[in-house]
């Protein structure tokens, strides 16, 4: 049967980029069908900028696998490319005894998921490394960095373009058919609507993946998720930071805590937060700062009044609801839903830029 192109990945964040890479680095002709101008407009390029080591997810899961394979990955990639990024290391840190068993805990968990180099530190150990810190105990986490997500982006999508793959810019998909013989037949909207044939789709919409695949009919309703909204606001701290590691507290619910990353130009930023919404709002209320400063004061005591400054936000696509456990990636393939050549990723939220090229990598192969 012929199809106007062999795969449609639908979304251009950098999973969506390192899928439609994967796919025409292995022959096939792809189309990339973004609804926004251009790449990486939402969950990609609001977040932390974060390389993960793979400590906090559950062993076995796809988090945990995914993340410290796909964390090797991009650190090759990055060097191999060109990309800015740094190994700067993390400190996770617990500032009451009562956090310490947690530390043992997250170590335990690392180890499990094949993190082999963190290192327990004792307060005078932690204090020589951050001395503004408050705490009791710590992780040292020496493979945690920092990457340019825009310049990974742009690195993805010229692979992919290099490879063949063709891009489509305000281009939502609107719904779609499986083809009773094999395949799909989608709708796109735009400036000119049109309808192609594909072979391969890939849904890699972040936060619209649950709806998108509810448009296709012939994806069982039943093995969609239902989608959540949780908001995470940053604030960037005025002035430089005594700190030259990332800082993280001990996890909380629905998150890892309001923690302090850097940035390559080495500012500071706190978050993000959770903030459950209901729609698409990235404006960062500037009153939220009242929770921003006793959270960081945990662990940074001295902390100046006034310093934080809203920064900007970022929307998780979570499929968990408010209280209940985090939720592991889904990467569907025909085995889940059993529609031949659809793959749907739902809940890509941390670590997804950590482990993209391993998700790719992944799908690719529930493809084949």
């Amino acid at each position: 049967m012929a199809y106007d192109v062999d795969c449609v990945v639908v979304g251009a964040g950098v999973v969506g980029l390192a899928l439609a890479r994967e796919r025409a680095l292995a022959g096939r002709e792809v189309l990339v069908a973004e609804a926004a101008k251009g790449i990486g407009t939402e969950t990609s390029s609001r977040n932390s900028e974060v390389i993960h080591a793979g400590l906090y997810y559950p062993a076995d899961s796809l988090k945990a696998r995914l993340c410290v394979e796909g964390k090797a990955m991009l650190y090759a990639y990055c060097a191999e490319r060109g990309i800015a990024h740094r190994r700067l290391g993390k400190l996770l840190v617990a500032s009451s005894p009562a956090q310490v068993g947690v530390i043992d805990e997250i170590i335990a968990r690392g180890n499990a998921n094949g993190v082999t180099d963190l290192v327990r530190l004792t307060k005078a150990e932690a204090l020589a490394m951050e001395p503004a810190l408050n705490v009791e105990a710590a992780i040292h986490s020496p493979s945690t960095g920092i990457v340019d997500s825009h310049a990974l982006m742009l690195a993805l999508q010229g692979d992919a373009q290099n490879a063949g793959a063709a891009f489509a810019f305000a281009t939502p998909m609107t719904g779609g058919r499986v083809r009773p013989a094999g395949g799909f037949e989608l709708d796109f909207g735009g400036e000119e609507a049109m309808s192609l044939t594909c072979r391969e789709l890939v849904i890699a919409a972040g936060n619209g993946a649950p709806g998108l695949a509810r448009a296709i009919e012939g994806v069982p309703e039943a093995t969609v998720p239902r989608a959540y909204l949780a908001k995470g606001n940053y604030f960037t701290l005025r002035g430089r930071p005594p700190f030259s590691r990332l800082v993280y507290p001990v996890p909380e619910p629905g998150g890892l805590g309001i923690h302090l990353t850097l940035d390559l130009g080495g500012q500071a930023r706190f978050g993000p937060d959770v903030e459950w919404v209901e729609s698409m709002d990235y404006p960062v209320d500037p009153r939220r700062a009242e929770r921003f400063y006793p959270a960081i004061r945990h662990y940074w005591p001295d902390l100046p009044e006034g310093s934080l400054e809203p920064g900007y936000s970022g929307i998780r696509p979570k499929i968990a609801a408010p209280g209940e456990p985090a939720a592991d990636f889904r990467i569907d393939g025909p085995e889940a839903h059993g529609v031949p050549g659809l793959v749907a990723l739902y809940g890509i939220e941390s670590p997804g830029l950590t482990a993209s090229l391993a998700i790719a990598r992944y799908a690719a192969q529930l493809l084949d």
